[in-house]
């Protein structure tokens, strides 16, 4: 069993027009996919912003993860402030995608700060897999080719991918974890996203695609 829920693909799909296919280490099986960082999360290697950042000085909701869920953002400073935000602010919205996780709550005040329109909608049903299936999710994630593809005015379009294939299902009952992938380049995932700026200046996404296995990552 693969991390991320297969049967929240589909219904992804069906609810907010999306894609959300699956990475993590596991058994082969694909599970619907997106994800992450914050707070004692160990978003580590290339920190996604600088250390005043935009989330700090605005006074944002705190992201909590698990000391077992890692992600590793690449490529968050260009020195443009605004391209800075955008990606900052990018890697709340899969930060707090991950803490629902954890959570084992769509409540806490991260996930509807940055997650809004399909993009909220898609996480919330991809969140609720786990719950599904009584797992979380354990290991580490990266995310890199961080690009901003267009930006005008407050929307902007930014493209990534992610590496799944050294996280893994938990089962939250016994513990056991998912076992190693066979091969990691299925475990690639491509996203696009639509990010918009509100009126508290938080670069909300509300809109995100993803395939599985891209060859663009590679």
């Amino acid at each position: 069993m693969n991390r991320r829920p297969l049967s929240a693909a589909a219904a992804l799909t069906a609810a907010a027009a999306l894609l959300l296919t699956a990475c993590g280490g596991g058994d082969d099986k694909p599970k619907g996919n997106d994800k992450i960082a914050g707070a004692d999360s160990s978003a580590s290697a290339k920190p996604a912003s600088p250390s005043a950042s935009p989330s700090d000085a605005a006074g944002r909701p705190k992201i909590t993860l698990a000391k077992d869920m890692h992600n590793i953002f690449e490529g968050g400073e260009t020195g443009d402030p605004v391209k800075d935000a955008i990606l900052h602010d990018n890697t709340q919205a899969i930060s707090a995608m991950d803490e629902a996780v954890y959570t084992r709550s769509l409540e806490k005040p991260a996930f509807g700060t940055y997650l809004a329109g399909n993009a909220a909608k898609a996480g919330a049903v991809w969140v609720q897999g786990f719950y599904d299936e009584g797992i979380t999710w354990t290991g580490q994630v990266r995310y890199f080719k961080r690009n901003i593809t267009s930006l005008k005015g407050n929307v902007a379009t930014l493209t990534y991918c992610s590496d799944d294939s050294k996280s893994f299902n938990k089962d939250l009952k016994t513990g056991k974890k998912s076992g190693a992938v066979t091969n990691p380049a299925d475990y690639l995932g491509l996203y696009s996203t639509r990010l918009k700026k509100n009126s508290e200046g938080i670069w909300q996404t509300t809109e995100l695609v993803a395939h599985r296995g891209a060859s663009q990552c590679q």
